[in-house]
């Protein structure tokens, strides 16, 4: 009996898998490793996902300004994918540029392609309350909950909102 060679993947194919296989050492910590291997997805095919958790990859190693390059080229790629325009508003958030995160937000909300949905709502939130903006923390948490109910940290952020009237 001949057993068939396998088909060689195609670019797509490759690129998913590298994706993947860099997804998984990131959630293991193994930050380098993930890094390279969406490195190598990139090179057999620039994609949106590609560049996008390159770029929270290399964000946790404190190379904010290439994460936000990263993910704008994802953007370039599929303007459709919300996930880039969420992470580029954190990283302003972390640089405290928190107006500026605004907009981002703002527009991942309405992307047409957008898992998990209520981040940016509770990434809003977060603004909101670093500014001292409580009831429109509160008004974006809700949205976010609405969105993903049962969520323990939408929940807390809630939970920690002081509702003290001055």
């Amino acid at each position: 009996m001949t057993t068939m060679p396998k088909a060689k993947p195609t670019k797509d194919e490759k690129a998913k898998e590298l994706w993947l296989e860099g997804t998984q050492r990131l959630t293991e910590g193994r930050v380098r490793e993930a890094v390279e291997l969406y490195e190598e997805s990139i090179e057999a095919k620039p994609t949106a996902e590609g560049y996008t958790y390159r770029g929270w990859a290399v964000s946790s190693l404190g190379r904010i300004d290439e994460a936000i390059d990263d993910c704008k080229k994802a953007i370039q790629i599929d303007p459709e994918f919300g996930n880039p325009y969420n992470d580029i508003g954190v990283y302003l958030m972390q640089k405290g540029k928190l107006d500026d995160a605004i907009p981002w937000f703002e527009t991942a909300k309405q992307a047409r392609r957008y898992e998990p949905r209520h981040f940016p709502y509770l990434n809003m939130g977060r603004v909101y309350v670093a500014k001292g903006e409580e009831m429109r923390a509160l008004d974006e948490f809700v949205k976010a909950l609405d969105l993903n109910p049962n969520d323990s940290v939408v929940l807390n952020a809630i939970n920690k909102i002081d509702y003290t009237v001055n």
